[in-house]
């Protein structure tokens, strides 16, 4: 079996105590179960955010494996438009989930401020919020409870980038399950989990309800009780009223319209909304030609054939580098991600090779594949296919046969930001279980064997791969040759 790392294979409960670790800061956010706040590596001065589950506030199973569900989802995600985990605790009062911190607040308090939002503005964000489903959908994940409290912006700036977030009430359902669990908030409940019938398609009502929040400031099913409002929701009848619709245009009407149909077979997927007129004719994002040259030269030159080189970089992409690092990349990925599934594919990573088509002839000529090459890499190429095939066997470090957005992350970020003196002691250290200033074979088993099966000599091999003195162990000074050796 050949040695793979995912992000998630450094997610897991963290020993210790938590202040030990954080500094603790100001509450953000709290709810009926748990609180958040805002937290500082000791260490990196990275801020997060820490999810305080309090045990004591769950008094069923039900709502104990709600927190085990969200951490068992949340690390199976790997998406720019997905709140990040770091990492969880527990001691005897509490459960700790750690993520990263988004300083742009709720969209639904940006909606509160601005009363409504301009249909670019919310095309934009039912862009990303589509995109978003379609990779859950593509993952067997259904979020059950989209809101607009459910999404935070990853910044204050009208630009920045959602992030959904509280997957507790979220489930894994193979294609064609039907689900029966009454969960949801009144507002944006589907009528069909009311009736304990339903299936995938509960997020994409959701998504409609929120979608015609952003253009009016108002819910499309009100009332003044919670009965209230789950008799209109069981109705599924609602209105374009006057005067806030006037001006809204019939194709977003028509979305919403698409997406508030009672009828399951009728109502549109995350594909289909994408691909509607409302959210096609919406700005898009351009390729950056300079970027896409950087990008080329960065995933060309992720070449290590070192195992243990790559789970280091993995680690250091997942657990220390910092949130500005890691959205640095994201208009960029966003870019690429052309068919807006979360990932990058063989045919998505060769378009950016079309991208040096100089004369805009539509196809590249072997002159201009050979000129692109050699400004670039210093080399030339006549073959797309190969190269775009080295490039995915390089940087598909979980071997899912697409990139994912850590993976993408760790082969464009600069090594000489990635790799610095700090980081690499950190990830030392997190392989040196025992502190005692060398990393073992049982160790590096401890930290990357714990999601997948290798036979015992897949350790000593990683091992072998820095133990330059030939111990059988891997110090600081070894550690750190072999990371800084050119890729």
């Amino acid at each position: 079996m050949s040695f793979k790392v995912a992000a998630s294979d450094f997610i897991y409960e963290k020993t210790g105590k938590l202040r030990d670790v954080y500094k603790i800061s100001k509450k953000v956010g709290e709810g009926a179960f748990s609180s958040v706040r805002r937290i500082k590596h000791r260490v990196t001065g990275e801020k997060r955010a820490v999810k305080t589950v309090h045990k004591k506030s769950l008094r069923t199973e039900e709502e104990k494996n709600m927190v085990f569900n969200e951490v068992a989802i949340l690390r199976s995600l790997d998406h720019p438009g997905i709140i990040k985990l770091h990492e969880y605790y527990q001691d005897e009062l509490n459960y700790y989930i750690i993520t990263e911190f988004c300083s742009g607040g709720e969209l639904f308090e940006r909606i509160l401020n601005q009363g409504c939002i301009s249909e670019s503005v919310a095309a934009e964000y039912m862009k990303q919020i589509f995109s978003i489903l379609i990779y859950l959908q593509e993952r067997g994940v259904v979020h059950r409870d989209l809101k607009p409290e459910n999404f935070l912006l990853s910044g204050p700036e009208e630009t920045a980038y959602l992030k959904l977030i509280d997957f507790g009430s979220s489930q894994f359902c193979t294609p064609g399950e039907i689900m029966t669990s009454k969960v949801g908030t009144p507002y944006y409940i589907p009528p069909e989990v009311l009736r304990k019938h339903y299936n995938y398609k509960c997020d994409l009502w959701s998504a409609g309800v929120l979608m015609y929040i952003l253009l009016c400031g108002y819910p499309p099913f009100g009332g003044n009780t919670d009965q209230e409002i789950l008799k209109k929701v069981s109705i599924g009848r609602f209105s374009f009223p006057s005067p806030e619709w006037d001006e809204v245009s019939f194709e977003a009407k028509d979305l919403i319209e698409k997406l508030l149909n009672t009828d399951l077979t009728r109502r549109y997927d995350a594909r289909q909304a994408l691909a509607h007129s409302w959210i096609a004719n919406a700005s898009t994002l351009p390729l950056n030609r300079a970027n896409a040259s950087q990008l080329l030269h960065n995933l060309k030159n992720f070449r290590s054939e070192q195992m243990l080189k790559k789970a280091t970089i993995g680690f250091i992409t997942s657990q220390l580098a910092t949130k500005n690092e890691r959205e640095e990349m994201m208009e960029l990925f966003r870019s690429l991600d052309t068919d807006n599934s979360g990932t990058l594919s063989a045919k998505e990573i060769k378009e950016v090779f079309r991208s040096l088509d100089t004369d805009n002839s539509g196809t590249l000529s072997a002159k201009e594949i050979k000129e692109g090459f050699r400004l670039l890499f210093g080399s030339e190429i006549n073959d797309i296919d190969t190269e775009v095939e080295k490039i995915m066997k390089q940087v598909d470090l979980d071997g899912s046969g697409e990139i994912e957005y850590s993976e993408f992350v760790s082969a464009t970020l600069s090594r000489q930001q990635l790799l610095s003196k700090e980081r690499l002691e950190m990830a030392f250290m997190a392989f040196d279980l025992d502190g005692s200033g060398t990393i073992t074979a049982n160790e590096l088993k401890e930290v990357l064997g714990k999601h997948h099966s290798y036979q015992e000599d897949m350790w000593s091999k990683l091992i072998a791969e820095a133990d330059f003195n030939g111990d059988g162990v891997i110090d600081l000074t070894e550690f750190t040759k072999m990371m800084l050796a050119a890729f």
